[in-house]
């Protein structure tokens, strides 16, 4: 399988709408059946719980990291294949991304919208060249995928962002995906 390890960023709280809630957790059963294993934020709550909750509960690896600050505010998942506690929110994300063999976002907050435009940079400068799926989940990223066409529309983006930022509205449409996927 060419994508084994599956970075997912996501929300430390569950949103306001039920189907955020239930697509982290047939992604993270999907990706159990898939053989995939989680990397991700490695917190017990919001959608980062209910994902990690469903590799789990389905066979599935699933490597957490976080930083020492947000142990708390996170609650650290103690059930974990495993848990890296490191030192701050920079080396969570390098560490992700070097883990990863694609990305997936699911809906968040300020935290998600870093890792997510981190990662579109790094592809950018060619620092990585790894696959970056957007879960549009109810249609939460219309207004971000509106807003990078017009950035692409205004000459702002070196490159045609969709070869890289690929989007779709269910779990199965993003396992099958990465499925499919030869590049």
């Amino acid at each position: 399988m060419q994508y084994k390890n599956i970075a997912v960023f996501c929300g430390s709280k569950n949103g306001n709408t039920s189907i955020f809630v239930e697509h982290a957790r047939q992604l993270g059963v999907l990706m159990a059946a898939a053989g995939m294993n989680l990397v991700y934020g490695g917190g017990n709550v919001g959608l980062m719980g209910t994902i990690a909750n469903a590799v789990l509960d389905n066979g599935g690896k699933v490597v957490g990291i976080i930083p020492k600050i947000l142990v708390e505010q996170e609650r650290q998942h103690l059930g974990l294949t495993e848990l890296k506690v490191v030192d701050d929110m920079h080396t969570r994300k390098k560490m992700m991304y070097e883990l990863c063999d694609a990305a997936i976002v699911l809906p968040g907050g300020n935290g998600t919208m870093d890792e997510l435009f981190e990662m579109l940079t790094w592809n950018n400068l060619r620092i990585h060249n790894k696959k970056i799926i957007l879960l549009n989940s109810a249609g939460y990223y219309h207004a971000l995928i509106a807003h990078l066409q017009n950035m692409q529309h205004h000459g702002f983006l070196y490159e045609n962002w969709d070869s890289t930022l690929h989007y779709f509205a269910t779990p199965t449409e993003v396992i099958a995906f990465l499925g499919e996927d030869k590049n």
